[in-house]
């Protein structure tokens, strides 16, 4: 299918404010954000007029204190400097259970109730109790539901991407795009194969990975990385660095890409040609990579385009979307990227629109650049997907020279 572009500002200046409003609350949400995510819905469910007997709201109560207490220690013990996967586990997966069981908390709570107060249905208590199951109902269907959507081996997305500056003899060129695979905690070394064994299935020129592999080092997570070297492309196979590889040695995940077959474009080019015409493949390291540390690792756009013909198409893989202001300013024709998962879990991509200029989809940036930002093959952190569902995307390459369709 042909996807619809919008039209998006490339104007860096007005999204830095709000980076700097995100920069400036980030500070305070590991100390606030735990609280309210176990607070509200524990206000919601057993105590906003319900009155339970004593031994349900007392135990109730428990529960989400206990919860609260978990949830930061889990993931401290699992994603800090101990890097324990059944800790990682079992706070992720508070992490998603409370965040789900919070928007439906907030907006059952106030919307149930009043739906229910206009109807005339039930007196206070009663309503009170009507909203709690409905919350507990609807949390726990979007949780099972979540989960197997995380856990799944994603479905294709097709699109058509029409270039203007692309040649004629490239019209055609299928690009496959994988990214955020986020192998962790989770042994998915078998949904790897079968990610893999579907992108096989895709016949494509070439197949790029735009970062965030794994969680973890490569030598930890390579069992679940080694099935990316059974990918097939007829002309290339690439790779860029995400933020989450300069959590976990990145130079690492470099090679061990290298060693299973894929190019790391990094701040560097490779040309793709056919039927006489010629694209540039080009890629940078995250935005992250040089506060890293890290010698050598930086996003560097010319660097990356250092001795490409100017006049020549421009396919740029950048980890993050927000990459694009830079793309645009150089006169890029198309960057892929992934970072945002689509928000992973409903309605936090209204937090990464914060952050990111686009959270999903084909979107236009200037008079030139198109950005196409997956919503990720796989997840990260808890194992749910929630109105976000993951994704390996075939973009087929068109040109405006082509010959009409008979």
């Amino acid at each position: 299918m042909t996807a619809t572009s919008e039209t998006r500002s490339a104007d860096g200046a007005a999204h830095a404010p709000q980076q700097g409003r995100l920069r400036r609350l980030m500070r305070y949400i590991p100390l606030i954000a735990p609280v309210l995510l176990w607070t509200v819905p524990c206000w919601v469910l057993l105590h906003a007029g319900q009155h339970w007997p004593l031994p349900v709201a007392t135990g109730g109560t428990a529960l989400f204190v206990l919860g609260l207490i978990a949830m930061p220690l889990a993931m401290v013990r699992g994603h800090g400097r101990r890097q324990q996967d059944w800790a990682a586990i079992v706070g992720d997966t508070l992490l998603g259970t409370s965040w789900v069981l919070f928007t439906w908390s907030v907006l059952l709570g106030v919307l149930l109730r009043l739906a229910l107060t206009v109807a005339g249905v039930g007196g206070g208590q009663d309503r009170a109790r009507i909203v709690t199951w409905a919350v507990l109902g609807v949390a726990g269907v979007l949780l099972a539901w979540g989960y197997a959507e995380a856990r799944r081996v994603p479905r294709v997305r097709q699109l058509d991407v029409q270039l203007p500056r692309l040649g004629a003899g490239l019209d055609g060129t299928r690009v496959v795009l994988i990214t955020d695979t986020h192998y962790g905690p989770l042994d998915r070394a078998r949904w790897s194969a079968q990610v893999c064994a579907k992108v096989n299935t895709l016949e494509a020129d070439l197949v790029c990975h735009t970062g965030d592999i794994a969680d973890g080092t490569a030598e930890r997570r390579r069992a679940q990385a080694a099935p990316l070297s059974t990918v097939r492309a007829t002309r290339a196979r690439v790779y860029v660095t995400g933020n989450h590889e300069y959590y976990s040695e990145a130079q690492g995940w470099v090679d061990l890409m290298d060693e299973l077959g894929w190019e790391p474009l990094r701040n560097r080019h490779l040309l793709l040609e056919r039927g006489g015409d010629t694209l540039v493949i080009a890629g940078v390291d995250d935005v992250t990579a040089e506060s890293s540390g890290l010698a050598g690792h930086r996003a560097h756009l010319a660097g990356a385009l250092n001795g490409a013909d100017p006049d020549l198409p421009v396919l740029l893989l950048a980890h993050q979307p927000k990459f694009v202001d830079r793309a645009a300013a150089g006169g890029i024709d198309l960057q892929l990227s992934g970072h945002t998962h689509g928000g992973q879990i409903w309605p936090f991509h209204h937090l990464v629109r914060l952050d990111q200029p686009a959270v999903a989809g084909l979107s236009r940036h200037g008079t030139r650049t198109l950005l196409y930002t997956s919503r990720g093959t796989g997840f990260w952190g808890p194992p749910f997907r929630v109105f976000a569902p993951s994704e390996i995307t075939l973009l087929v390459l068109r040109s405006p020279q082509r010959p009409p369709t008979p």
